[in-house]
């Protein structure tokens, strides 16, 4: 029985196995694994895992789990509030495969639909900020602030200082990110109370919170015209929520904002995945951080949206990138953007006056009652000085079952939100032992100054889906108009796009897993660190590391958790002077942006003829400066597809010299239960939760990279954000556990693979990826391979020399690949002109079959355009994409059928996917920058005029 679910995440049987062994040339599953994994990094040991179990067993087995958390009302605040997700949100869209298991929107006409919504997010955050361009979301509100200030350093010409000044308002993990990251970033801090002090000096930038820690209110308006008059940048931090009834950043002069989407109907998730924002001035656009999606056209001139701006990217940029943001967090973003989309301007401000009004009643009572609240003007969240009684009231009050924040023995903060009640307030003034009898009178409201007068969201698209009715149809229509996992197989390489079973995804909307604070007392959380020590506990020996933190919320953020325990690492044996991290060309696309913000400088190493690193350059590269050798970043297998044989010989050759090793965890799906890259000479590497450990993509997020350490470099992982011991190390991102919600997917398949099952996925993945590999080499170059001429689990076609003799680029294979219903493989990466093909271990041989099938076919169609029969620019290829309004036209003149523009393959016939749009121009959408909602009108002036004759039907 347990090995039903190993059957269902592994697309191929025992029988498809053997056919594809045959294909390879191979006589044995084993046999193809020893051939391809080098003698040197084989393991045969097996995993010590709990046993492979059923369905039912392990959702039991998570239900007594998620039965330790307990889920009280939460009232602590500090960035994290309870919130209601509509169900017609959580069902059709947070639970939905057609939008969690979507790839970030690289390829723009499959994606139109998750773009529509990330732009309604951007115009969401434009509008209620009132700034002129928003990002597409990024990973949480205390990195969010971290990027804004990088982001302020490099923009601010007029000022040389390397300071910046942080308001002591700010929420603690926040400071405590920022401070984290200021030593490797080159800038330096200095928080101080503006409400009372303005330090002496010249500062690069200024940020503030609004509300603050404390819950104040103030007017900004005058702290940000004395900061730019000192020659400051300002960024404000403010609750997304709080936006509807306050005087915006932007209208106070602010030049970027930032926060969490969190509360517009996103769980709490003990602390995440949550989208954040940010939101700049004009002029600041083209240094925004993250993911940008804009509004460009396609080849008929239709508006279309797409990711703008994607040099920018940090695996594009790699040494010369800005940013730590690879992963964004497409899913929640897309969640919060139609949450405001459903409620609307008058809806979300009706949430928010609420929301303050039963503030305004607990202070009000609470003051008629001899306690002093200590700020008057407040939006959601009150201050209350107690005299040495708050760990009593807060006490009294987890009694109850509500959760108030403990400041100090002194305060007790209390925060409102979208689900609290007059009941609620009651039962809150009882914890305070508050009488209703009136010691003196008192009231609170906010000063007109802070009062927000302007409009918002006044785009159609936040007063057109009301009724769920409606709601539920907008949501279908988008997803209908993307290419997803579930209606196809993702070939992309290095992005491991395997099955996210329901199964697994299930328990996330629990109230037991989705309801918990980040900031809950201990006894309250048993469940959710019992499931967080076993996930570590099994990465550990997955991995053959000695610890894990699961803190990083990205596999960008998991590696700089790692190479800044390796500085720190350095710096304790008084290394300081080791800053080289060397990295070789065949390295994932993040490496060489992440060494450059962990404060290292990067030095590239040569790609030898077979793809493998080249030994003698790296050699000559430690030669020239062996005492400043801080690390090597490798990737295992490479991103060229190849277990590379020599990977010890690097390891100990950088080792030598005192330098340590960065394994990547971006492949480990080739790895699992066949090599430890902890036993085999790594000292740190991260692991990508949504790729080998089924945490669905969503879009372009969320993510999970956790980073796993050799003893020596454990006491330099990540610490608690909200920790008080100066000593500890410092955090990378807002929650002590990351995107803690999202972890049971992960407990789920581990537990119901087992370890036995775990290895055969990734024997079955490399099989896969060799029968593509060979299948497919008579008719493209397989570009790598290893010495016994084996692949690992993906493999690159090349298509350059196809490109020289027709014309036809692999961007045109991508796009022609729409037309026969499959998402494109990776493109250009590592190497320009070529594409990257992982199937992974999910796919059935018949679906692995048809894209075979499919890029046979479009071989034949690259030979036509050779011969001269079609035309480069009117061949299939180069039109493609092709929608159903452009075949049904009236008029056609391509020399090709309309049924092979539409209908290649007769696999199609029964459950054809309609582009809807055509080839996108990305070059106008990146010189005429449009990041917002378009007008209804731009839609219907693009489209061509219909003819309604009785003549055009006959």
């Amino acid at each position: 029985m347990p090995q039903a679910f190993v059957q269902r995440h592994v697309g191929i049987d025992s029988h498809d196995i053997q056919h594809m062994l045959g294909t390879v040339g191979r006589a044995a599953l084993d046999a193809l694994i020893d051939e391809a994994v080098p003698e040197s990094v084989r393991e045969r040991r097996l995993l010590e895992l709990p046993g492979a179990q059923d369905e039912l067993r392990v959702q039991q087995r998570l239900r007594q789990i998620a039965a330790h958390n307990k889920p009280h009302i939460q009232m602590i605040g500090l960035g994290y509030y309870d919130t209601v997700t509509p169900a017609v949100l959580r069902r059709n869209m947070l639970e939905s495969p057609s939008w969690y298991t979507a790839y970030t929107p690289y390829q723009p006409e499959i994606s139109q639909g998750r773009l529509e919504a990330l732009l309604n997010f951007q115009t969401c955050i434009e509008e209620l900020t009132v700034l002129s361009v928003a990002g597409a979301s990024l990973l949480d509100e205390a990195t969010a602030v971290t990027e804004a200030i990088l982001l302020m350093r490099r923009a601010n010409k007029k000022c040389a200082s390397t300071t910046v000044l942080v308001d002591a308002d700010c929420l603690p993990q926040t400071l405590a990110v920022v401070n984290g990251r200021a030593s490797s970033a080159a800038f330096d801090v200095v928080v101080a109370d503006l409400e009372t002090e303005w330090p002496s000096g010249e500062f690069f930038g200024v940020v503030l919170q609004a509300p603050g820690a404390s819950g104040r209110v103030r007017d900004n308006g005058p702290l940000i015209a004395k900061a730019k008059a000192g020659g400051a940048m300002v960024t404000v931090a403010a609750d997304l929520l709080s936006l509807t009834v306050l005087v915006p950043p932007g209208e106070q002069g602010a030049d970027i904002a930032v926060g969490s989407a969190q509360r517009f109907g996103v769980p709490l998730f003990f602390g995440g995945p949550h989208a954040a924002y940010i939101a700049v001035r004009n002029g600041l656009e083209r240094m925004l951080p993250g993911r940008l999606v804009g509004v460009s056209k396609d080849a008929e001139g239709a508006p279309a949206y797409r990711l703008a701006l994607q040099t920018r990217e940090q695996h594009i940029r790699r040494d010369k990138a800005t940013s730590n943001i690879c992963t964004a967090q497409a899913l929640l973003a897309n969640v919060a953007a139609m949450y405001a989309v459903y409620h609307g301007p008058e809806g979300l401000r009706a949430i928010a006056e609420r929301v303050h009004q039963h503030a305004v009643s607990l202070a009000t009572r609470l003051a008629s009652a001899g306690f002093a609240i200590r700020h008057a003007q407040f939006f959601d969240t009150i201050l209350v000085q107690v005299d040495g009684t708050a760990i009593d009231i807060v006490s009294r009050a987890a009694e109850s079952g509500i959760n108030l924040r403990l400041v100090d023995a002194d305060h007790v903060a209390v925060a409102c939100d979208e689900v609290t009640t007059s009941e609620i307030i009651d039962t809150v003034v009882s914890a305070f032992a508050a009488t209703d009898a009136s010691v003196r009178e008192v009231s609170f409201s906010l000063p007109r100054s802070v009062m927000r007068t302007s409009e918002y969201l006044q785009h159609p698209v936040f007063h057109s889906h009301r009724s769920e009715t409606a709601m539920l149809r907008y949501l279908r229509m988008l997803s209908d108009k993307d290419l997803a996992l579930d209606r196809t197989m993702i070939p992309l390489g290095s992005c491991t796009m395997k099955l996210n079973s329901a199964i697994e995804m299930e328990p996330i909307s629990w109230p037991e897993f989705a309801s918990i604070h980040p900031l809950a007392p201990p006894d309250q959380v048993v469940g959710y660190r019992q499931l967080i020590n076993d996930l570590e506990t099994w990465l550990a020996e997955i991995t053959g590391y000695d610890r894990v933190s699961l803190q990083p919320n990205a596999g960008s953020q998991g590696e700089l958790a790692g190479l800044q325990a390796i500085r720190a690492y350095h710096q304790s044996r008084g290394d300081n002077e080791r800053d080289v991290c060397l990295i070789p060309k065949s390295a994932h696309g993040t490496n060489a942006a992440s060494a450059v913000l962990a404060g290292m400088r990067v030095v590239v190493v040569d790609t030898a003829p077979d793809g493998n690193i080249d030994v003698a350059d790296l050699r000559k590269k430690v030669a020239a400066a062996p005492e400043r050798i801080a690390a090597i970043m490798l990737t295992y297998p490479s991103t060229h597809g190849v277990y590379e044989p020599a990977v010890g010989t690097v390891c100990e050759l950088v080792h030598s010299v005192g330098g340590q090793v960065y394994i990547d965890g971006a492949n480990l799906n080739a790895l699992v239960g066949l090599a430890r890259p902890g036993r085999f000479g790594g000292d740190v590497s991260h692991l990508n939760l949504h790729k080998t450990f089924c945490i669905p993509h969503g879009g372009g997020g969320p993510g999970v990279g956790p980073v796993a350490v050799r003893e020596h470099l454990a006491p330099y992982l990540p610490g608690d954000p909200q920790s008080q011991d100066s000593d500890e190390p410092a955090p990378v991102s807002a929650a002590n556990f990351g995107s803690a919600g999202i972890l049971p997917i992960t407990w789920a398949y581990i537990a119901l693979m087992g370890g036995d099952g775990l290895v055969h996925a990734t024997q079955t993945a490399v099989l896969a990826a060799n029968y593509i590999a060979r299948s497919l080499d008579p008719h493209f170059s397989v570009l790598y391979a290893g010495p016994t001429g084996l692949v690992a689990h993906e493999c690159i076609i090349d298509l350059r020399d196809a490109t020289k003799r027709s014309g036809i680029t692999a961007e045109d294979v991508a796009k022609r690949l729409i037309d026969y219903g499959f998402h494109a493989p990776t493109l250009a990466f590592p190497v320009g002109g070529t594409l990257m093909i992982e199937p992974t271990e999910s796919e059935s041989l018949a679906e692995i079959d048809r894209f075979i099938n499919t890029m046979i076919a479009i071989r034949k169609e690259i030979d036509q355009v050779e011969a001269g029969v079609w035309p480069l620019e009117s061949s299939p290829l180069r039109q493609a994409p092709h929608t159903a309004l452009q075949v049904t036209a009236d008029n056609w003149d391509m020399p090709y059928s309309r049924r092979i523009a539409a209908y290649p393959s007769s696999a199609q016939y029964g459950s054809k996917y309609w582009p809807p749009v055509r080839r996108i121009d990305g070059v106008h959408g990146d010189r005429n920058l449009v990041c917002s909602c378009p007008p209804p009108e731009a839609f219907m002036t693009a489209q061509p005029e219909l003819v309604t004759t009785q003549e055009s039907f006959s």
